[in-house]
């Protein structure tokens, strides 16, 4: 049970930290339809749930303010991660809960390092995608006949 709990909560921080990011202090104030797109939707709703919903100005758990403060640091994400986990052991039905909200994530949406994730997007005509860049990339149209 330990060992799934952890793979839940590794698997819901993610989409906790791209909420906190997008949100920051209004990470648990902010409702379904501010939300700006399906990955930061998602885990806003993990977030509410984890830690349950909060008005705007209102104290925040410590693991979230802290990754309000620093959303790119690695102690943080491991601090808001264990709290994720003993919120998920203190609940039984957080567990079920969360992978409901987990199997609503697009399945080609990859969250984390070196990600640019973008869902529900359309992008009409010529379209560029570029993975990793090392020097300066100039990006124009070609001519066509």
């Amino acid at each position: 049970m330990t060992g799934d709990i952890a793979q839940v909560a590794g698997d819901a921080v993610p989409f906790v930290t791209a909420a906190v990011g997008a949100y920051g202090l209004a990470v648990l104030a902010r409702t379904q339809e501010e939300a700006a797109n399906a990955t930061v939707e998602l885990g806003r709703r993990m977030t509410q749930r984890i830690f349950g919903p909060r008005a705007e100005g209102e104290q925040l758990p410590e693991a979230v303010a802290d990754m309000v403060a620093d959303p790119d640091d690695p102690d943080a994400e491991a601090v808001l991660r264990r709290a994720v986990r003993k919120a998920l052991l203190a609940d039984g039905t957080l567990v079920a809960d969360l992978r409901a909200l987990l199997a609503q994530a697009p399945a080609d949406v990859r969250i984390g390092d070196g990600s640019q994730a973008v869902v529900g997007s359309v992008i009409g005509g010529d379209s560029i995608q570029i993975g990793s860049v090392g020097r300066d990339v100039r990006l124009g149209l070609a001519a066509r006949d």
